[in-house]
C-alpha cells in the first residue's frame, strides 16, 4: 500500500513560491476575484447563494442550539424557506457519539495496527451508516495528526508516527464513511500533536518537516475528498491554525485543491477578519467571531461579503454534493448492531499486537487453558474507549474475564482476583467518629446532607480517596481541603474513559495526598438537587493495596497460567507525565511474575509504554482500547485467531530515551512555544539517526507462526519502484504477516533525508508452509523530498537501498536501486 498525493501536489507553483513556514498574513478585506469566489460550486448553490439575506448567510458560518438535540457534538440550523435543511456534527473516531447505542469500534490506533487499508474502509463504513442512522450529517473525523510524542492524550485517536501509513488509512476510512452518505471532516489541521497548552501553544516547525511528515496525511484526506477539515487549536508559526492564511489557503487549496469547507475546532476560533479572509469557513459550536461580529463587520465595511459568500458556497458545495440541497439523499438506514459488532471483532483481532512470547507461552494450550488466574481491573471491566470525544455508548460491552471463562470451557478453573483496586473500599467505620454509612449515602431531592467529624489514621501512609455520586459532586474537605474542586473550563469533561465511571454508572473522581498518624477534619456537603443523589465515600491506602498484590499472587500461585490485565486511561484535554504504567501497577507485575513466570500482561494502554518488568513476563500482548468486543482479547489469547498487528508507534525503552525526551523546547513548550527541531526525523527516523535502541521498534509484532523472506528484486516502473520479494510461512499454523519495504536515502538531495522511511507494505495471510510472491510499489512521492527552497517537491535520484522485513529493525532482504527523474 502506498500513499496517494492531492492532484495538484505534482505541479509546480505558479507565480511565486508559498513559504509554508513563514508566519501567515491576513489578507485584505477587497472583495474576492470573481473566479476565485465561485469555485467548486454548481448553479444550484448558486441560485440560493442569491436569494439569502445577509442573517440567512451568516447563520450558515456558526454553530447554534439545537432545538431537537440527538446528544450531538454540533448543530448548524438550515434555512428552510429555501430548503436548506440544518446540519448535525456528531464526534466519532470509534464510533457514533449521541446519547443513543451506537457500536463501540476499536481506538483508531488498534485498527492501524492491522496495516489494512481495507479494513480501514469497513470501519469508516460501519461509522458512516451508523451515522446517517442516528441523525446526523457531518462526522467530526477521522484524526490524522502524527504520534509525535508518547505523551500526548489523544494517540489512541490516531494512526501512527509514520505519514504513509497514516495518509493511506485516514484516505480509505474517509472513502468508508462518505460512501455511506456521512460528510467526513478530517482534523486537526494542523501540528496538533499535543494536548497539553494545546489552546495556546505556538508550534514552530520548517517548511520541510512540516510537509514530509504531519501534513502527508492532510493530503491523503484531500485527495480522498473530505467534505471538509477541521483547524486545530494551536498557533503554527506564531499565528493560530484557525486563521493562518498559510495553511487554509495557501496549502490547502491552491497547492490541494480542497474544496470542501473548514470549521474550527470547538472554540478554537479568534478573529472575525483575520479568521475568515484567511480561509475559516465556520465557526463552531458557537458565533462570537462568525455571527454578529461578522454582520457588524460586513456592514461596516471591515469584511467584504464576497467572503461571507465564500464561506456559504463552500459549505453549500460539499451539502449539494451529498444530495442534501436537492433531495436526493437516500432515506437514512437503520442500524445494523450485528454487522457493527461483526467489525468491531474483526478489527480488535486484527490489530492485537504480540510483544513477546517467549518458549511459545501463548497461545495458551493443554493445561495452561486449563488453569488460568485472570488479574487487573480491566480483565473483568471492558475497557471500551479513551475519554473525551471518543466516548462511545455501546449496544454492550463484553469483560474479558466472561470471554475467557467462556472459551476455556467447563472443565477449566479460571479465578480473578482485582490486583490494582479503581473504585477503592469502604472506609471503616472505626475510623470515623462519628460513624456514617459511606458506602450508600442517599439524599432526597431539593435536601442538604452534611456531616462534620473526624477520620483517623492507624499510620503514616499514602491514601486515594474516591467519591461516586450520581448528581452534582459533594464537596469533601480533609483538614480544610477541597479533595474534589471542579475543573475549570472543559476539565471535568476530559476525564478518561475507564476511571471516571464506577461499575453501576456512578461518576467517579479521586484525590491522592499522604496522612500522617491521627485524626483528620473530615467535612462533607452534599446536594439532592432536583431527582436526588447517591454518593459513596471511599478509600485506598498501602494496607488495601497490599491485600490486592497479595490476593493476585496467591491466584497465580495456584493456576498453571496468568493472565494479567494492565491499563493506562487516557483522554482528550490531558496528556500523560509518564510512560510508565500509573499507580502501582509495576509492583503488581513483579509480583505476580515472581509468583508464577508463566505470566502474559495484556496491556489496554494508549501509546508506548514503558516495561521494566518486560524480562520477567512470558507474553506481553498490547490491545489499546479494543472497544466493545473482550471476545478479541479471549480468541487471540487461545489462538483462535493469529496476532495481526505491528506496532504503528515505536516503544521506548523509558522517559529519557525518545524523540522529544530531554528537550523542553521539543515537549511540552517554553514559554509558550514549541520546537519541532526533530524535524523530519520524527518516530522511528529519529531512532535510526540517533542510533538509540527502541523497546519495541516501529512495525514490530509477533506471530503464533514464522516466516522466511526471500528473492528480492526492485525494478524502475512509471509510478516509482516495484518491489517483490518472496514470503514463505515456516511454522505449522495459519498466520498473519505484514511484510513492510523501507527505502534510504538518495544520494543527490543535499536536503535532511532519514535513514530510511517505509515505502509501503502488504498484510499476509498465510497458510501453514505456503509461499507468496509480494509485490509493494514504492511511489514517486515516498522518493521526494520536499525542498524549502522551491517550494516544492524534489526526486530523491541516485542509487538508493531498498530493504524488505518484518519491522524497521528487523530487515531481513536488502539491495539497490537506481532512482531516476
Amino acid at each position: 500500500m502506498s500513499h496517494t498525493f492531492s492532484r495538484r501536489s505534482t505541479l509546480r507553483l505558479l507565480g511565486g513560491a508559498i513559504a509554508v513556514a513563514a508566519a501567515a498574513t491576513t489578507a485584505g478585506s477587497a472583495p474576492l476575484a470573481y473566479a476565485e469566489s465561485r469555485s467548486g460550486a454548481g448553479p444550484r448553490v448558486e441560485g440560493l447563494i442569491g436569494k439569502l439575506t445577509l442573517d440567512e448567510k451568516i447563520s450558515l458560518l456558526h454553530g447554534a442550539t439545537d432545538p431537537n438535540s440527538l446528544g450531538q457534538a454540533g448543530y448548524v440550523p438550515g434555512v428552510p424557506r429555501l430548503g436548506i435543511p440544518p446540519l448535525r456534527l456528531v464526534d466519532g473516531p470509534a464510533g457514533v457519539r449521541v446519547t443513543q447505542h451506537a457500536t463501540a469500534l476499536p481506538a483508531p490506533v488498534l485498527l492501524a495496527s492491522a496495516f489494512d487499508p481495507g479494513l480501514a474502509r469497513s470501519y469508516g463504513q460501519v461509522i458512516g451508516r451508523e451515522g446517517r442512522a442516528l441523525g446526523q450529517d457531518v462526522l467530526l473525523s477521522p484524526m490524522v495528526n502524527l504520534i509525535r510524542t508518547p505523551y500526548a492524550g489523544r494517540n489512541f485517536e490516531t494512526f501512527s508516527e509514520d505519514p504513509l501509513l497514516a495518509g493511506d488509512l485516514v484516505a480509505a476510512e474517509i472513502r468508508g464513511i462518505q460512501g455511506e452518505g456521512l460528510i467526513a471532516t478530517v482534523k486537526h489541521f494542523a501540528m496538533n500533536n499535543q494536548e497539553k497548552d494545546r489552546n495556546s501553544i505556538d508550534v514552530r516547525v520548517d517548511e520541510q518537516s512540516m510537509h514530509e511528515v504531519e501534513l502527508r496525511g492532510f493530503e491523503a484526506a484531500v485527495a480522498a475528498r473530505t467534505g471538509a477539515v477541521m483547524g486545530a487549536y494551536n498557533k503554527v508559526n506564531g499565528t493560530f491554525a484557525c486563521e493562518n492564511k498559510t495553511l487554509l489557503t495557501d496549502v490547502l487549496r491552491d497547492q490541494w485543491g480542497f474544496e470542501g469547507w473548514v470549521m474550527t475546532d470547538w472554540f478554537a476560533a479568534h478573529s472575525t477578519d483575520a479568521a475568515i479572509t484567511a480561509g475559516l469557513d465556520m465557526e463552531m459550536p458557537g458565533g462570537t467571531y462568525f455571527g454578529d461580529a461578522l454582520k457588524t463587520a460586513v456592514q461596516n465595511g471591515s469584511v467584504s461579503e464576497t467572503y461571507v459568500d465564500r464561506a456559504v458556497r463552500r459549505i453549500l458545495a460539499v451539502m449539494d454534493r451529498f444530495g442534501l440541497l436537492d433531495g436526493s439523499v437516500p432515506p437514512r438506514p437503520a442500524r445494523d448492531p450485528k454487522a457493527g459488532a461483526a467489525v468491531a471483532l474483526e478489527v480488535a483481532k486484527a490489530g492485537a499486537t504480540l510483544l513477546r512470547n517467549e518458549h511459545h507461552a501463548l497461545p495458551l494450550t493443554g493445561a495452561a487453558a486449563r488453569s488460568i488466574a485472570v488479574v487487573g481491573p480491566t480483565g473483568s471491566l471492558p475497557f471500551v474507549s479513551g475519554g473525551g470525544s471518543a466516548h462511545v455508548v455501546p449496544d454492550h460491552a463484553d469483560s474479558p474475564l466472561d470471554a475467557i471463562k467462556s472459551r476455556a470451557g467447563r472443565g477449566a478453573h479460571v479465578s480473578y482476583s482485582l490486583g490494582e483496586d479503581l473504585f477503592g473500599k469502604p472506609i471503616p467505620a472505626s475510623a470515623l467518629s462519628p460513624a456514617f454509612t459511606t458506602e450508600a449515602q442517599a439524599v432526597a431531592a431539593g435536601q442538604t446532607w452534611t456531616y462534620e467529624g473526624m477520620l483517623t489514621a492507624a499510620d503514616d501512609d499514602e491514601w486515594t480517596f474516591v467519591i461516586h455520586y450520581s448528581g452534582v459532586r459533594p464537596k469533601v474537605l480533609l483538614d480544610g481541603e477541597d479533595l474534589f474542586p471542579v475543573a475549570p473550563g472543559y476539565g471535568e469533561y476530559f476525564s478518561g474513559g475507564l476511571v471516571s465511571a464506577a461499575p453501576d454508572g456512578l461518576s467517579v473522581r479521586r484525590k491522592a495526598l499522604s496522612l500522617t498518624t491521627g485524626a483528620h477534619k473530615l467535612q462533607i456537603t452534599a446536594q439532592g438537587g432536583t431527582g436526588g443523589q447517591l454518593f459513596r465515600l471511599r478509600r485506598i491506602t498501602g494496607a488495601t493495596r497490599a491485600q490486592d498484590v497479595a490476593e493476585a499472587v496467591e491466584a497465580a500461585r495456584a493456576a498453571h497460567s496468568v493472565v494479567l490485565f494492565a491499563y493506562e486511561d487516557a483522554t482528550e484535554g490531558l496528556d500523560r507525565t509518564t510512560i510508565a504504567l500509573p499507580g502501582h501497577q509495576s509492583e503488581l507485575i513483579e509480583a505476580v511474575t515472581a509468583a508464577n513466570p508463566r505470566t502474559t500482561v495484556v496491556l489496554n494502554t494508549s501509546s508506548s509504554t514503558s516495561m521494566p518488568w518486560l524480562r520477567s513476563t512470558a507474553a506481553v500482548l498490547q490491545m489499546y482500547y479494543p472497544g466493545q468486543e473482550g471476545a478479541a482479547t479471549a480468541a487471540v489469547l487461545f489462538g483462535d485467531c493469529d496476532p495481526g498487528g505491528r506496532l504503528t508507534q515505536s516503544f521506548a525503552v523509558d522517559d529519557d530515551h525518545h524523540p522529544v525526551a530531554g528537550d523542553p523546547r521539543r515537549y511540552p513548550g517554553v514559554d509558550g512555544t514549541e520546537e519541532y527541531s526533530e524535524g523530519i526525523h520524527a518516530g522511528y527516523r529519529w531512532y535510526d539517526a540517533e542510533g538509540v535502541r527502541a523497546l519495541f521498534p516501529f512495525g514490530h509484532g509477533l506471530s503464533y507462526t514464522s516466516f522466511a523472506y526471500d528473492d528480492l528484486h526492485v525494478r524502475r516502473a512509471r509510478q516509482g519502484l516495484e518491489v517483490s520479494f518472496t514470503v514463505r510461512n515456516t511454522g505449522r499454523r495459519d498466520g498473519i504477516e505484514v511484510a513492510q519495504v523501507y527505502v534510504g536515502p538518495s544520494p543527490d538531495l543535499r536536503l535532511d533525508r532519514a535513514v530510511r522511511v517505509l515505502g509501503g507494505y502488504r498484510r499476509l495471510a498465510l497458510r501453514a508452509g505456503e509461499r507468496r510472491r509480494v509485490t509493494v510499489v514504492v511511489e514517486k512521492g515516498t522518493l521526494s523530498s520536499w525542498d524549502a527552497k522551491r517550494h516544492d517537491w524534489v526526486l530523491g535520484t541516485g542509487r538508493r537501498t531498498v530493504w524488505a522485513g518484518a519491522s524497521s529493525r528487523d530487515l531481513r532482504l536488502r539491495t539497490t536501486a537506481e532512482v531516476s527523474a
